[in-house]
């Protein structure tokens, strides 16, 4: 017999455990998989009462062609009928607004964090003051605003201002998803382009930005689900209107959120009711429509690998 054949150790026809694992740990490992999968249930209870609640309280008009393309001018609490065409126009112009303006600087401000200011002492002070606007509660960005827009400038409560404090809220929200976007992509693929000799901001523009693209475009639709159901902006920075008015440098503009705070006060009464769950239910589906705009951009923008 060899040397290896008489060193070999014997295991008396019983099979080698290869998962390393004891009964006390099989049983931990169990317990909180068990636990894991019972803390998500319990956290998906609320979700689907809350969605079933609006769903079932607030479908009727939003199956009433006129809901889609209506105002709610002339309409009283008391009255059936009318629309939310204003409301959802208005939460739309203001979105958009916030997020032209809002975007570009959360992404070049990710790019320069990751790429460009490492160690920096003006990254450190940008970092921070991205942590501190995370923090920031709504009602405290709109009275910045005020002070701004309306105090000190002298303009009038119109939508533009209210995209405006919305701004303060959804940048960090980008910023942050983008940096840690940013951050997830292979260095090997920067320095592979770098070996090609192409230039950093054209190896970002080409190469990192459609890399980290579907996660970009995951955060700002979470900014933009942050920012659009927000109540105390419209509250102070714009009146809320029943007319429509797609114009956010004048007069005051209908939004969901304030449609929805319109009619609240009158719950008791069955239109008013109605409208206040369809509202919600409106806001929801917009949100749900734009992620999974942004989903289907980003699926077919992404580089591919082959």
């Amino acid at each position: 017999m060899s040397t290896l054949a008489a060193n070999k150790p014997a295991y008396d026809g019983q099979t080698l455990d290869l998962t390393g694992k004891s009964g006390a740990r099989a049983f931990k490992n169990t317990l909180a998989t068990a636990l894991i999968v019972l803390c998500f249930l319990i956290a998906l209870v609320p979700l689907l009462w809350i969605l079933w609640t609006v769903v079932s309280k607030g479908y009727n008009l939003l199956l009433d062609p006129n809901w889609w393309s209506q105002s709610q001018r002339g309409i009283t609490v008391r009255r059936v009928g009318g629309g939310a065409y204003h409301a959802i126009m208005g939460t739309l112009i203001m979105a958009l607004i916030c997020a032209v303006i809002a975007v570009p600087i959360a992404i070049l401000g990710a790019i320069y964090l990751v790429e460009y200011g490492k160690g920096t002492k003006a990254a450190k002070v940008v970092s921070f003051m991205i942590d501190i606007l995370t923090g920031v509660p709504s009602i405290v960005a709109a009275l910045f605003i005020y002070a701004v827009w309306i105090t000190v400038l002298g303009f009038n409560r119109v939508g533009f201002a209210v995209a405006l404090s919305l701004v303060l809220l959804m940048l960090p929200v980008v910023l942050r998803s983008t940096e840690e976007m940013l951050k997830l992509v292979p260095d090997e693929l920067r320095e592979a382009s770098y070996a090609l000799g192409v230039p950093k901001w054209k190896t970002i523009l080409k190469v990192v930005i459609p890399t980290a693209f579907g996660g970009i475009i995951t955060g700002v639709m979470l900014g933009l689900a942050r920012v659009m159901g927000e109540t105390a902006p419209l509250l102070i920075l714009v009146g809320y209107s029943k007319n429509i008015n797609l114009n956010p440098f004048d007069g005051f503009m209908g939004a969901l959120p304030t449609m929805i705070n319109q009619d609240r006060t009158e719950l008791a009464l069955q239109p008013a009711a109605d409208r206040v769950w369809a509202a919600a239910l409106t806001l929801i589906l917009l949100v749900l429509l734009l992620n999974v705009l942004a989903r289907v951009i980003a699926r077919f923008s992404t580089i591919k690998s082959h």
